[in-house]
């Protein structure tokens, strides 16, 4: 349990089960949350793209902290399940014309029930092999939507789509697109954070930790095994459905097995079964990908002989890669884990023997 801040004491379980505790944490949170609103206001575009972009992006890898971190089932397929939530959504919205509020559910579904097919090995398998089971959904996503009606989904040449559009708001600029972004995001971080608190949330954990343990005690492992990659799969799909919304157009190369790999570096970096760990690690990712895409033309111009750009982005990925890496040795339990430290350390100065 973490040191709580001197003077705080719970009398209630209701007290013990809030995560914001003091008068000053609230006023951080709720600052926290005006600087949200404001950014548009104090960046420039390209940079409110970016952060537009990221929280799609940190909606899907907590959908796989959800299947992986707690749940303990290794997923490599979470973007073909976003990609699945991408496609329904803009199938929708093409073809039946229907309102955002039904295409975004409809989309977390459809990712949803594509997580639970190729979730349904590890009724029987374990581990690596599991993963090899997701890894064949990301495999034979793109072949799904080639056999699919073309009218529905329009096949290699994929999908163009209007612009959302709810309570008469049209958003196409990258203001409303950031607002858009940033409320569903916030609303499904807020969803996760209250399962953590459920019974479903500490059967995942008992799964995960040892299902044979878990199943004598009178766990079902399979319903919750299922369950968990169908949570996880519908905030892919939901992301998914937010990213159509944001290019209104989709395709089956937005969808690869590059991206489901770094959703899953981002929360090894962030932290393992921690939904905080899951946003500082798709921030922190993001922030330094970012920073090597504006370094990048600089690069290939001071070193033109070391190549083009391609040899730059692959330079990139080795480095992250490697950065991957270094924190499964040196910091195995990631972000997270740095930042509870780093309370802890502040909050019991200058008496470091109380750890």
């Amino acid at each position: 349990m973490a040191l709580l801040p001197s003077g705080i004491y719970f009398e209630t379980y209701n007290e013990r089960k809030t995560y914001i505790h003091t008068r000053p944490q609230w006023a951080c949170f709720i600052i926290f949350l005006l600087l949200l609103a404001f950014l548009p206001y104090l960046v420039s575009l390209r940079f409110l793209g970016f952060i537009s972009t990221t929280y799609i992006i940190l909606i899907a890898v907590v959908g796989l902290q959800l299947i992986t971190g707690y749940a303990g089932q290794i997923n490599l397929g979470q973007s073909a399940f976003m990609g699945m939530g991408a496609y329904v959504t803009a199938s929708l919205a093409l073809n039946l014309h229907l309102p955002i509020w039904i295409t975004i559910p409809c989309g977390g579904i459809g990712g949803a029930i594509l997580g639970v097919i190729f979730g349904l090995p590890v009724l029987r398998i374990k581990g690596f092999y599991a993963g090899l089971s997701t890894l064949a959904g990301q495999i034979v996503f793109p072949l799904i939507i080639f056999s699919l009606p073309l009218k529905m989904f329009g096949g290699a040449l994929g999908l163009r789509i209007e612009p959302a559009r709810f309570l008469g708001i049209t958003f196409v600029s990258d203001v409303s697109l950031y607002y858009f972004n940033m409320i569903i995001s916030l609303i499904m971080i807020f969803f996760a954070f209250n399962l953590l608190r459920s019974r479903t949330s500490r059967a995942f954990v008992a799964v995960r930790d040892n299902d044979i343990v878990a199943e004598l005690i009178g766990i079902n492992i399979s319903y919750y095994k299922i369950l968990a990659f169908f949570i996880g799969a519908f905030y892919a799909g939901v992301a998914g459905s937010l990213w159509a919304y944001n290019l209104r157009y989709v395709g089956v190369d937005q969808f690869t097995l590059f991206f489901s790999i770094w959703y899953l570096g981002m929360i090894i970096v962030g932290g393992t079964g921690n939904i905080f760990g899951a946003i500082l690690g798709t921030l922190f990712l993001r922030s330094i990908q970012e920073v090597m895409n504006h370094l990048g033309p600089f690069l290939v111009r001071a070193f033109p002989k070391i190549g083009g750009p391609e040899a730059w982005f692959g330079g990139m990925n080795i480095l992250l890669g490697l950065l991957i890496v270094l924190f499964l040795i040196y910091e195995p339990r990631g972000l997270a884990h740095v930042w509870n430290t780093l309370k802890l350390s502040y909050r019991i100065w200058p008496f470091p023997y109380t750890k």
